[in-house]
């Protein structure tokens, strides 16, 4: 769309400005437009190269807004730069070459250069991905502009003639972005997973065979399922399983194995039933740290496969390409600096030297990225046993850092009871407060806090998915019904059920979410007004970071839960927590907190407020309610409450990250990653997952 804008105002500019404007100002505009354009293509470069890799770690709302507009526009400003210049080139007859317009020539490879995008960012989002007929088809239309102003200045001159490695620069690097984008197409990437095709054992020859021996009066039975060999090598994971403190090659290492056997799982397919097998057997002898480290690394090649050139960057060809370009570059650097210069406008001298220079440290940073990268430091694992590359390693090694940050490492926090509360000053203009829909979207964010997410609660959650497999005995099938389990299976453990399981079974999601998170603040102030110990506990604190991080996604990322009516509920819950309060003092949280509790709820909300209002702060109120009164069973207290309140909350996680399709988990990894998606893949990895395979039989004949 911008492209389309900014060149209708290209064809109509001169008509326009000749009405608004004086003469002088117009030539001023004619001469400098393209200079201005070309250094504006450049500098989007370069903010998209700087910023481009740390959206990986980074959950910063400004570095998205200005990278999303780098992005997007920079193939707006390098598609009108070569408009301009083609524009320009027709003015020009065969007798008479403008000699600044001869340099000038050299500027449209190296938009070229600038529609190929950098390395660290392919693709802002997953379906820009979907995009890469229109970019190849861009490719053509540019490669022939970019030809035709150049033949356009053609005086056989030295200038002229460093336009062809620059061309040929330009055209294999936008190439490597379509080839990038192709690759990980959804369709592409999906069919490239199949495995070859595979007919079976010949039945017709199977029952003639049976058929035969039958007729012959031999007793022939189907014999005992043989299991057909695993495929690969299935033991790499077997290799130091009982190593203590994995390094962090070993931990590349695995990570890579993993990621070649899951790719199925990124394309919503299934997964084979030895894969899983062979995932159990590794997870289940590591520490907590080491698993997720392993799922960090993971995503983080799947990050760099979606959203980069990783695709071509590491590989054999897309070297041999990266070679030819730095040294047509490089090339085109030294005969510039080297021919004479007399005739052209100092400013147009300029410029070239800053595109070329430009474009030479746009790749040497490129060579800087990919050896601090994973795939460098896997790849030299990989040659441990080459002499050339042992003599170069320590100068190699010296480039990559010996950790990499993957992702931010942060959850989301929402706190239903302090956004009603209203206790945080808005921070925003009087105009913006008066347009409604900015207004709510501001104060959204405003209320959203973020927490780095504690080893304490990865290695709870850890303990948790162990005791899964440890329950279903290492069974696909008996792991894969703890996918629908959302907070049932705890309180069943817990002989709670018929207690508290009003709250969960036979209940939306989203509501199960709302009346826990309330429930649980309110728990909280409960304690701690009675001055309790367990609020000063690990389950105390891990029940509220999981409860409000649970209410973020149910906010910020809804598309991640299953589907339902959760922003409905809780702006009807907000609504009446917010009349509640109005009509009462109270001091701070605590006191409000205390004032909710204080409310009979003999009588069902439900039966009082009827259908229609979706709200359930009573309820949850009610169900704290029940959680207090746990303590007064024997052999309950305040820890035991507590402990359960965790588990619960750790169940729901686990709920919502199974039910999550791949798709909205991808979309996270370009904001800084999303504590479910970890999780996601650590359960696929015990075999917690819908997707996975019964395990591969065939049968023989028993002939007797």
């Amino acid at each position: 769309m911008l492209v389309t804008i900014f060149s209708n105002l290209m064809i109509t500019k001169r008509r326009n400005l000749v009405q608004i404007f004086p003469k002088r100002l117009i030539k001023l505009f004619d001469v400098w437009e393209i200079r201005v354009a070309v250094l504006i293509s450049l500098t989007l470069q370069c903010i998209q190269i700087l910023l481009g890799g740390r959206r990986k770690f980074s959950t910063s709302m400004k570095l998205r807004i200005i990278l999303w507009l780098a992005y997007l526009s920079s193939d707006a400003v390098a598609t009108v730069s070569l408009s301009i210049l083609s524009s320009n080139a027709g003015e020009y007859n065969d007798d008479s070459k403008d000699t600044n317009f001869v340099i000038m020539a050299l500027w449209a490879p190296f938009l070229l250069l600038h529609l190929g995008g950098p390395d660290t960012i392919t693709a802002y989002s997953l379906e820009d991905n979907e995009l890469w007929l229109r970019h190849l088809l861009g490719l053509a239309v540019q490669v022939l502009v970019a030809i035709y102003v150049v033949l356009r200045a053609w005086a056989s001159v030295t200038l002229n003639f460093l336009a062809i490695p620059l061309l040929v620069a330009g055209t294999i690097k936008y190439g490597e972005r379509i080839w990038t984008l192709w690759n990980v197409s959804r369709s592409h990437f999906r069919d490239s997973l199949f495995p070859h095709p595979d007919a079976g054992p010949n039945y017709a020859r199977y029952m003639e065979e049976y058929e035969s021996k039958k007729e012959e009066g031999f007793d022939v039975t189907l014999g005992s399922l043989i299991e057909d060999p695993m495929e690969g090598n299935t033991n790499f994971y077997q290799a130091d399983q009982k190593k203590i403190n994995l390094k962090e090659e070993d931990i590349l290492h695995y990570a890579n194995d993993f990621f070649s056997m899951f790719k199925p799982l990124f394309a919503d397919l299934i997964l084979g039933f030895h894969d899983i097998q062979n995932s159990q057997s590794f997870f289940r002898n590591r520490s907590y740290s080491e698993a997720f480290k392993v799922v960090e690394v993971e995503l983080g090649f799947m990050y760099d496969l979606t959203y980069t050139k990783a695709v071509v960057v590491y590989s054999l060809m897309g070297v041999i390409l990266r070679i030819i370009e730095f040294l047509s570059t490089i090339s085109a650097l030294c005969v510039f600096g080297w021919v004479r210069k007399d005739s052209y406008m100092t400013t147009d001298v300029i410029i070239t030297y800053v595109l070329l220079i430009g474009a030479i440290i746009i790749e040497i940073r490129s060579v800087i990225v990919l050896l601090s990268s994973d795939w460098a430091m896997l790849w030299l694992e990989k040659h441990k046993n080459n002499i050339v590359l042992e003599c170069m390693r320590p100068a190699i090694s010296s480039a990559i850092p010996l950790a990499v940050k993957r992702w931010s490492n942060t959850m989301g926090q929402y706190n239903l009871i302090k956004f009603c509360l209203k206790d945080r000053p808005a921070k925003f203009s009087t105009v913006v407060n008066k347009i409604k829909f900015l207004s709510v979207l501001l104060e959204k964010y405003r209320y959203k806090d973020t927490e780095e997410v504690p080893d304490a609660l990865k290695e709870l959650m850890f303990v948790e998915l162990k005791k899964r497999l440890t329950s279903a005995s290492s069974d696909v099938n008996a792991c894969k019904q703890f996918v629908s389990r959302r907070g049932d299976w705890v309180l069943e453990q817990a002989e709670c059920l018929h207690n508290l399981g009003w709250s969960i079974i036979k209940v939306e999601f989203d509501r199960s979410i709302l009346l826990w998170h309330i429930a649980t603040e309110l728990c909280y102030y409960w304690d701690r007004n009675k001055k309790s110990r367990p609020v000063e506990g690990l389950n105390c604190m891990s029940s509220r970071l999981l409860s409000r991080y649970m209410l973020y996604l149910l906010l910020m990322c809804p598309f991640m839960l299953p589907n339902g009516i959760g922003q409905i509920r809780f702006q009807d819950t907000c609504a009446e927590a917010t009349e509640f309060f109005s009509a009462r003092k109270y001091k701070d949280e605590k006191e409000a907190c205390e004032l909710l509790l204080g409310v009979s709820t003999d009588i069902s909300p439900t039966d009082v407020k009827g259908h229609i209002c979706k709200s359930v702060l009573f309820d949850a109120c009610k169900l704290a309610k029940d959680l207090n009164n746990l303590e007064t069973k024997v052999g309950w207290d305040g820890w035991k409450k507590w402990d359960l309140i965790t588990h619960v909350w750790v169940e729901i996680l686990f709920y919502a990250a199974s039910h999550c399709q791949w798709t909205d988990h991808a979309q996270q990894l370009r904001r800084g990653g999303e504590l479910l998606t970890h999780v996601w893949l650590l359960m696929a990895h015990f075999g917690i997952t819908e997707q996975v395979q019964e395990g591969h039989a065939r049968a023989r004949l028993i002939i007797e």
